[in-house]
């Protein structure tokens, strides 16, 4: 394996784990806030939604370096 099938591999895991890591969360708007209303209330992230959004940062993080890697490194045959 090269390291151009590593990225990709990279960019492809970290895509779709992400995808699943921020359906995961929970949001506290209701169906009211689908049709304009506000409910908004601000509450701290505690627990597995902490958890859980802090996993998502780091997914984002390695998606943009792997592809921002597979750009910059030339391609190797």
């Amino acid at each position: 394996m090269n390291i151009n099938s590593i990225l990709q591999i990279t960019t492809i895991a970290s895509a779709v784990l992400m995808i699943l890591a921020i359906l995961l969360q929970q949001r506290g708007a209701s169906l009211g806030a689908g049709f304009g209303s506000t409910g908004e209330l601000y509450t701290t992230r505690r627990g597995i939604d902490k958890n859980l959004f802090e996993v998502t940062i780091i997914l984002a993080v390695i998606f943009v370096l792997s592809i921002l890697a597979g750009l910059i490194l030339p391609a190797v045959k």
